[in-house]
């Protein structure tokens, strides 16, 4: 009763933080799964893929009643995330079938180096903007172009969220920053459109290997799916920017702890 109660606690605080900022679906379920309630990685990861689309249904329906959603970014993003994400978790049934139970040892360092890694990038598109420069578009070569770059965003999110459950919000939300001039609420409202896509896809594949710990999903969904609606209705009226800054300092502390 302890573990679903703390479940139910961290699906809210989890949801919330989604909600408003577009991070912290994976990025801060997993570790906390991991860290704090002692789930083996690969239920953990299993669990947090199916986590990831129903908790952000009913943000994305709200941020598209608000006209916040850029629909074509969102479709151009799943071209690459579909597939990616297919290959993400095939590629860790593979791994699983060689290392057995290993693969949790395998998992747990694989996150830990991809939490660490994640922020450098939110750091990276603050330098930018303190330069003066908006986003990478403007020292992108011409034959990158935003369809294009769209896609292999994309494929880059679908692979890790695939394989971890981790990046539809973090790595993904990141480089949208990074590449694309557009308000704030507007790519945190495609970033979470889209996770719904890629998400479905991926637990449909962790479904298959047989991760996803429906108990404990039933309890963090409990708490996630109320809190993440809540928040994306407050959130264009709320300052997030320091917000998500404390997230990538959480989710770098949380690497560290998954080495």
């Amino acid at each position: 009763m302890d573990l679903i109660l703390l479940a139910v606690a961290v699906g809210l605080l989890v949801g919330l933080l989604v909600g408003l900022t577009g991070v912290g679906g994976g990025a801060l379920l997993v570790p906390i799964l991991v860290l704090c309630l002692h789930i083996s990685p690969i239920v953990a990861v299993g669990t947090g893929a199916l986590f990831i689309t129903v908790t952000k249904i009913g943000a994305a329906c709200s941020y598209y009643r608000k006209n916040l959603v850029d629909v074509r970014l969102a479709l151009r993003m799943a071209m690459g995330s579909l597939p990616g994400a297919a290959l993400g978790v095939g590629g860790l049934g593979l791994v699983r079938a060689h290392m057995g139970e290993n693969v949790n040892s395998f998992l747990k360092l694989f996150i830990g180096i991809l939490l660490i890694l994640t922020p450098g990038l939110a750091f990276l598109q603050s330098y930018l903007k303190r330069t003066g420069k908006k986003s990478l578009r403007d020292r992108l070569p011409k034959w990158i172009t935003p369809e294009s770059g769209a896609v292999v965003v994309g494929l880059i999110g679908g692979l890790l969220v695939g394989m971890t459950s981790m990046g539809s919000g973090s790595v993904i939300m990141t480089l949208l920053v990074l590449f694309y001039s557009r308000p704030l609420p507007t790519l945190v409202g495609t970033d979470i459109a889209h996770a719904v896509i890629l998400g479905t896809v991926a637990g449909a594949g962790h479904l298959a290997l047989g991760t996803p710990d429906f108990r404990l999903l039933a309890a963090l969904l409990i708490g996630s799916i109320p809190s993440a609606w809540y928040a994306a209705n407050i959130a264009t009226k709320v300052q997030v920017s320091w917000l998500r800054a404390v997230l990538f300092a959480l989710i770098f502390v949380a690497g560290l702890l998954m080495l």
